[in-house]
C-alpha cells in the first residue's frame, strides 16, 4: 500500500466525523490531491482549500498547526507571557477553526484571548499589540474564492510571522502527528475557568479611534456630505468601516445589500477581490443608480481596498491598488506639510512590484523609500526596525500593489478600514476644491511621467501544477535575453537575497525603454505572477506597448 492510501485509510478510521462522507466518497484523483503533502505552512501561515486530508484546511490540520505553534511559543516565552489573540473571518467554518485553534492553546496553558464576534485582520494585529501577546492568529483566506480558508499567524511585535520564525513553528508542526499530539480543551470550558477569555470591546473602539487620529485635515472644516457606496462583500469591514467613517462625519454612505451581511459563500461575488472587476459589479450598478461620488469596497478581512469613482463623462472607473496608493501617497505628504507634520527624514515603505513612481513622489517630498519584498509583513517589519531605532514617527505611508494601504503605526499590516476612511477624506478634500481624483492622478501623471502597472497571474493547480511552476522558474533563470522584442538589460535574483532582503523565489527584469516584469510564484494560492511597468509618454502608447509584453510572456508560458 502506498503512502497515500495508507494516508487515507487512517483518516477513514480516525478523522472527525464530520469529514466522513467527503472522506467515503473520494474518487483516487482525489485521494491523491488531498493527501500528496501536508498542507504548506509558510511566513503566511496556513492557505488550502476546506476540506478533508492532510492537503486541506479542517479541524485536524488546524489543530497540529496550533499545537506546533503553541510548542513554539513555550520555548519562547515566560508563562506568564503566554497569551495568543485570536481573530476569524466570515469565511465557512473560520469560527470553528478559530475556537478548535484556542482550545489547543489553552489545553497547553496558553491563554486564548479571542474576538466575541468575527473582526478584520488589522483588528487582530491591533489586539496582539495591545494584549502584549505572544502571538496571534487571524483565521481567514483573504481575498481567495470560498472553497479556500485559511490561518495567518502573527509575532508578539502584531507583524505576520518572519521567515525564520515560520521555519521554526513548521519544524514543531512537523514532529507532530496530526491524530495524536494535538491537546484539546472543549471551548466552553475554556472560557469558564479563563483559559479562554474574550477580547474586550475597548480594545475595537481604541482600534477605531486609532485610525480617526490618522485623519490630515487639522481642523479645517469640510463639506464630508459625500455620497457613499461601500460593499464589504459579505466580509468583515461593515461594522469598523461605517463606524469609523459615521463618527468622523461621513454619514452620506449606502451599502451594497446583498454584499452586507457575512456570508463565506459569497453568493454574488465568486472572487471576493477589490482587485477583480467582477467582485464590484454589484457596487458598480448601485453606485450609477444613486449617482455616488465614490465606491468603496474591501475584501472579506478587511485588509485591501479598492475604488471607483466618476470620470468627466459620469461613467465610473476603477482605480488600481497603485493608483490609489500614489493619490493617498500625495495627499499624506501634501498634507502632513502643510500641518507642520512632516518627521524629520521621512519614510515611504513600498514592495519591490509596487509601482516605481511612488519613489519619484516621494522624492519630490523628501521622503525616504525603502523597498521591501512582496507581502505588507515586509512593511510592518520596517516600522518596527524604525521603532526600535526610537523613530517610529519616521514611517509616514506604506503600501503594495496589490490595494494594501497603511498610514499609521498601531497595526502592523494593511489596514482597509483605515483605508476606506482615508480615502473618504481625500475625496471630500479635493471635491471642495474642485478637483476630482482622476484630475489629480493626472496631475500627477503630467508632473511625474505616465507609468503602466499591469499584473498577470496563472493558475496552476495541484501536484502537477506545483513541479510545473518549478519549471517556469528555472526557465525564466536560464538566462533570457530578451522579452516581447525588448532587451533584457539587468536581472536581479533575489533567491538567494538581495539588498538585505530575505532569500524569496523572486525575478526582476529590467527591459529596454522604460520597462520591466517581476516573476514570482504566489506565496498563498497556486498561481505564477508577473508585474509589467511600462513607462510612457501616455496612457495609450503605455498600453499598447504592455500588450506586446504581456502577450510574449503569455506565449512563454504556453
Amino acid at each position: 500500500m502506498n503512502m497515500i492510501e495508507s494516508t487515507y485509510q487512517r483518516w477513514l478510521n480516525e478523522a472527525d466525523a464530520s469529514l466522513q462522507p467527503e472522506l467515503k466518497a473520494m474518487e483516487q484523483v482525489q485521494k491523491e490531491d488531498a493527501f500528496y503533502r501536508s498542507l504548506a505552512f509558510g511566513t503566511g501561515g496556513l492557505r488550502g482549500v476546506i476540506g478533508a486530508g492532510t492537503n486541506r484546511m479542517n479541524i485536524h490540520t488546524v489543530a497540529k498547526a496550533s499545537q506546533g505553534l503553541a510548542d513554539y511559543v513555550v520555548k519562547h516565552f515566560p508563562a506568564d507571557k503566554r497569551r495568543i489573540a485570536v481573530s476569524y473571518d466570515s469565511r465557512i467554518l473560520s469560527d470553528e477553526f478559530a475556537k478548535a485553534a484556542s482550545g489547543v492553546f489553552a489545553a497547553n496553558g496558553i491563554q486564548a484571548m479571542i474576538y466575541p464576534q468575527l473582526m478584520p485582520t488589522p483588528c487582530l494585529s491591533y489586539a496582539v499589540r495591545v494584549l502584549h501577546c505572544a502571538a496571534g492568529i487571524m483565521v481567514t483566506a483573504s481575498h481567495n474564492p470560498a472553497k479556500y480558508n485559511g490561518y495567518k499567524v502573527y509575532g508578539a511585535d502584531g507583524c505576520q510571522i518572519t521567515t525564520e520564525a515560520a521555519a521554526e513553528i513548521l519544524k514543531e508542526i512537523d514532529k507532530l502527528d496530526v491524530f495524536a499530539d494535538p491537546k484539546r480543551k472543549d471551548f466552553d470550558a475554556g472560557l469558564a475557568d479563563g483559559s479562554i477569555a474574550y477580547i474586550p470591546d475597548q480594545v475595537y473602539t481604541d482600534f477605531v479611534e486609532e485610525v480617526k487620529k490618522q485623519s490630515l485635515l487639522g481642523g479645517e472644516a469640510l463639506d464630508k456630505n459625500v455620497a457613499i457606496v461601500y460593499s464589504p462583500l459579505n466580509g468583515t469591514g461593515l461594522k469598523p468601516v461605517l463606524r469609523t467613517l459615521r463618527e468622523s462625519g461621513f454619514t452620506n454612505v449606502t451599502v451594497v445589500k446583498e454584499q452586507e451581511q457575512p456570508d463565506g459563500h459569497f453568493p454574488t461575488c465568486p472572487y471576493p477581490n477589490p482587485e477583480i472587476r467582477e467582485a464590484m459589479e454589484l457596487g458598480l450598478q448601485y453606485a450609477a443608480r444613486l449617482n455616488a461620488d465614490l465606491l468603496l469596497a474591501t475584501d472579506p478581512d478587511c485588509d485591501r481596498c479598492g475604488i471607483a469613482v466618476k470620470n468627466n463623462k459620469g461613467e465610473y472607473e476603477l482605480l488600481t491598488g497603485n493608483e490609489t496608493g500614489l493619490l493617498l501617497l500625495d495627499y499624506v505628504c501634501s498634507r502632513r506639510l502643510a500641518l507642520g507634520k512632516m518627521p524629520k527624514n521621512p519614510v515611504l515603505v513600498k514592495t519591490i512590484v509596487t509601482t516605481d513612481m511612488g519613489e519619484a513622489i516621494a522624492a519630490h517630498y523628501g521622503v525616504e523609500t525603502r523597498n521591501v519584498l512582496t507581502g505588507f509583513k515586509f512593511i510592518g517589519e520596517t516600522i518596527g526596525r524604525l521603532e526600535a531605532e526610537g523613530h517610529p514617527e519616521r514611517y509616514i505611508f506604506g503600501f503594495e500593489e496589490s490595494y494594501g494601504y497603511l498610514s499609521g503605526t498601531y497595526v502592523r499590516d494593511k489596514d482597509a478600514v483605515d483605508a476606506a476612511f482615508l480615502i473618504c477624506e481625500m475625496f471630500a478634500w479635493y471635491k471642495q476644491q474642485g478637483i476630482s481624483l482622476l484630475d489629480k492622478l493626472n496631475m500627477l501623471y503630467a508632473q511625474y511621467g505616465y507609468c503602466l502597472n499591469t499584473l498577470h497571474s496563472y493558475t496552476f493547480e495541484g501536484a502537477a501544477g506545483f513541479d510545473k511552476m518549478q519549471g517556469i522558474m528555472q526557465s525564466f533563470r536560464a538566462g533570457l535575453t530578451e522579452f516581447g522584442g525588448r532587451k533584457i538589460e539587468k536581472v536581479l535574483d533575489y533567491g538567494p537575497g538581495l539588498d538585505g532582503l530575505p532569500p524569496s523565489d523572486v525575478l526582476k527584469f529590467y527591459l529596454a525603454g522604460g520597462a520591466s516584469a517581476v516573476v514570482r510564484p504566489s506565496g498563498t494560492e497556486p498561481k505564477l505572477k508577473i508585474y509589467i511597468s511600462i513607462s510612457a509618454p501616455d496612457r495609450a502608447t503605455a498600453a499598447q506597448q504592455e500588450a506586446v509584453l504581456a502577450d510574449a510572456l503569455a506565449g512563454f508560458m504556453r
